[in-house]
């Protein structure tokens, strides 16, 4: 599986290993990804909550996205890649059901 990391900085050697670590695991839930984006954002306002990750992954038939925002990037990370887990374990079962 790709994977494409796009942010407006120069994501570091720590955050790029942890997203691809996260990410490939998402294989083991469903065998058909293709490719995935990982989006790194950065809220314009000193909020706690201002770091977001949107991950976009292309598998056959629609695509799955999830969203999630925390104080680190870490922790959105963690939520956004268990809404794609629990989105694959639904398409999975969909597609062994028919």
């Amino acid at each position: 599986m790709k994977i494409n990391i796009q942010a407006p900085w120069e994501v570091n050697q720590y955050l790029n290993n942890i997203i691809h670590e996260k990410v490939n695991k998402l294989d083991t839930y469903f065998k058909g990804i293709i490719h995935t984006n990982v989006f790194l954002k950065l809220g314009e306002h000193k909020s706690p909550n201002d770091k977001t990750i949107e991950i976009r992954m292309s598998l056959p038939g629609p695509y799955i996205f999830a969203e999630s925002s925390s104080d680190t990037y870490e922790k959105a990370l963690v939520n956004a890649t268990e809404k794609i887990r629990k989105q694959l374990v639904k398409r999975k079962e969909k597609l062994q059901s028919h």
